[in-house]
């Protein structure tokens, strides 16, 4: 499965900047209570425009982009008609699917994920249009050979055909290598002071019960690209730590939390250990020292979980048992068709 994600954090040193576009669009139905159509704009990762089909309208999200639109308003026009558009497509394309697959009940997502990547050192411009269904990859589109690769035999009627739509394909080529990158570049420069800005978060050590696993958690800092681990004495240690997704607040900034399990930690050794927090941009580092009296233990369901509840996405995925669930999740740092369907508003 292709990863996706904008920067690969295996190690303590960043790599080069790049700015990403993303637009994640899904159709589903035999979900009560739940919009057949969502749409999401995301630039480096924070969500800026949204439409579904109960709304009917594409909406940005940041006043950035609100300001954007105020002096360009087709350009939010563009983004409505893509979406009352994109509607209409993607409810024929599941509908399709259901049949050709002899599918007539239960719950069917079909997704897309698409967009640029710029790297803003070399200027090198990698474009994106991948589709999923059911929560596995369908087809996805090769821009070096102008071809559709269907990994799934259900797809290979749907790339035989699209093969053979040359207008399509020159348009999508197009569209990825220049006019994505254009907007893009455009976005980032617009948003410059929100996208390109470094903030450290405030970090917490909570506990929900005497026995359970200390977190160390760490709200507010901007940008993603961030690091956060324990360490004993100059070492960083993995037995007995848990890391958590970096997690999106509702104001555009990003939490994350690792946990240790201090069962097996003598009393007299707690001052040893750390919690490290350290953000992309070589700022100093944030050290936490694992202290009893420091530790909250009264912030309940509130606190995280809250800002989870306030501003995230769902994911579908296909179990052991082939069932299709739902699961929270962040937007960033998804594999590719375990995409977003739907943001919390």
């Amino acid at each position: 499965m292709n990863s996706l994600c904008l920067f690969l954090l295996s190690c303590h040193v960043s790599s080069a900047v790049k700015h990403s576009l993303k637009y994640f669009i899904t159709a589903s139905s035999g979900i009560s209570d739940f919009p057949e159509f969502v749409g999401a704009a995301l630039v480096d990762g924070v969500l800026v425009g949204y439409c579904d089909s109960s709304i009917r309208r594409a909406e940005p999200k940041l006043d950035w982009m609100k300001e954007l639109i105020k002096k360009d308003p087709q350009h939010l026009e563009w983004y409505t008609q893509k979406c009352s558009g994109n509607q209409q497509v993607f409810r024929a394309n599941i509908n399709s699917l259901k049949k050709r697959l002899n599918q007539t009940e239960g719950v069917h997502i079909f997704q897309r994920m698409n967009g640029c990547e710029w790297d803003d050192e070399t200027d090198k411009i990698t474009g994106f249009n991948q589709y999923g269904y059911d929560g596995e990859d369908f087809i996805a589109l090769d821009l070096q050979t102008l071809t559709w690769i269907a990994p799934k035999p259900q797809a290979v009627v749907t790339k035989l055909q699209w093969d053979t739509e040359k207008p399509r394909l020159e348009h999508n080529k197009n569209y990825y290598i220049n006019r994505c990158p254009d907007w893009l570049k455009k976005y980032v420069k617009y948003g410059r002071s929100f996208l390109q800005r470094s903030v450290l978060p405030s970090v917490s050590l909570l506990q929900r019960t005497p026995s359970s696993l200390v977190s160390c958690h760490a709200t507010g800092f901007y940008p993603e690209r961030a690091m956060m681990f324990w360490r004993r004495g100059e070492e960083e240690i993995h037995e007995g730590v848990e890391h958590g997704e970096i997690l999106p607040n509702h104001d555009g900034s990003f939490q994350m939390s690792v946990e240790l399990n201090i069962s097996s930690i003598k009393p007299e050794d707690w001052r040893r250990y750390d919690c490290v927090f350290q953000l992309y941009d070589g700022k100093e580092d944030i050290i936490t020292k694992l202290d009893k009296t420091a530790i909250r233990t009264n912030w309940g369901e509130t606190g995280p979980l809250l800002l989870l509840a306030v501003f995230g996405f769902f994911i579908w995925r296909r179990n052991n048992n082939g069932e299709i669930t739902a699961d929270f999740t962040p937007i960033m740092n998804l594999e590719f068709m375990h995409v977003v369907l739907y943001v919390l508003t």
